[in-house]
């Protein structure tokens, strides 16, 4: 317990931390600071391209083995598993609708890649070392839970509605995302051209990282705090709940995970992290194409508003707790 509690103080402190509380309170109390979205989509583009090619980078330098493969099977796995558990909870402890809770369990099977890369740096600065080919295990784990909500929909009541919205344009959505792409494309051209390739562009991939992190979480600081400002009507205790115990469960889901595949100290902390994470990219933009009737109010603002919180601030440094405990690391 001690433990957890230090890396969570030391986590609450650090600027990147700061700067998503700074965005949140200032959204909160309606202050007009704001980013403008051509700015955003820039800095989101630069983290997904720095994370991708430093993975691939580190794959370069470790080589692929087995463990890598089974790695991204079991991401894979995780991924279309996870919304079945969402799903049932979210039946059990709120009223929303089979469509509603079907599109908001898909968010909790797909991951978010900034929640990763915060970890990914707290990993970092506290120099833990994590299998660069983790950023592979992410990509992987984008799509499959987008699935397993059309199959619940047809399950559940859905009927026609969930079994026919898989589509050409929904399978493009999902295989063509912008974020899949540039991240999949950038750890492959780091794994291609390896410690060279990271030596001609250092001061562009390294240097600035920080810098550019701490003023996209103050975007999405932003973000959230504005979502779940409009939202708070419809976010009732069972909601609320919801959104904090599920990326425990997925957690526990990744720990085993990890485990299992004997992963470093690193590498199950980040597979924790990317099973208790929720999309609020690839997911919330595939289900528009999927499940239009879906109200993005509750999906977006449980993932965006009050998952991503939770995870920044407690979360990683739970997983990391709970990681170096168990692997002796």
């Amino acid at each position: 317990m001690d433990t957890i509690l230090s890396l969570a103080a030391a986590n609450l402190i650090s600027p990147i931390i700061l700067f998503f509380a700074l965005g949140f309170a200032a959204a909160l109390m309606r202050s007009e600071l704001s980013v403008p979205e051509a700015i955003a989509k820039g800095m989101s583009l630069y983290l997904l391209l720095a994370i991708g090619f430093k993975g691939g980078v580190s794959l370069s330098e470790h080589g692929l083995d087995a463990r890598l493969f089974f790695a991204l099977i079991a991401g894979v796995l995780l991924s279309f598993a996870l919304p079945f558990v969402a799903f049932a909870l979210l039946r059990r402890l709120t009223g929303l609708s089979v469509v509603d809770a079907a599109a908001t369990a898909a968010h909790y099977g797909s991951v978010s890649i900034v929640t990763f890369v915060a970890a990914s740096t707290v990993l970092s600065s506290a120099g833990i070392a994590a299998e660069g080919y983790m950023v592979a295990v992410a990509a992987a784990m984008e799509a499959p839970a987008i699935l397993s909500a059309l199959w619940l929909m047809a399950r559940s009541g859905g009927g026609a509605a969930g079994a026919s919205a898989l589509g050409p344009g929904l399978i493009r959505e999902i295989l063509l995302n912008g974020s899949i792409v540039l991240l999949i494309g950038a750890f492959a051209i780091g794994a291609i051209t390896g410690p060279q390739g990271m030596a001609q562009i250092d001061a562009f991939i390294v240097a600035p990282f920080q810098g550019v992190l701490c003023l996209f979480l103050l975007d999405m600081g932003l973000v959230a705090g504005r979502g779940l400002r409009e939202a708070r009507g419809l976010l009732r205790p069972g909601l609320l709940a919801f959104g904090v115990l599920m990326p425990l469960i997925g957690a526990v889901f990744g720990l085993v995970t990890g485990l299992v595949l004997g992963l470093s100290t690193g590498g199950v902390a980040l597979m924790m992290t990317l099973s208790a994470s929720a999309s609020y990219i690839a997911v919330p933009a595939a289900m528009r194409v999927a499940l239009p009737e879906a109200r993005p109010a509750i999906y977006l603002t449980l993932a965006l508003g009050i998952t991503f919180p939770f995870n920044l601030t407690l979360g990683i440094p739970i997983y990391m707790a709970v990681a170096q405990v168990l692997t002796g690391g």
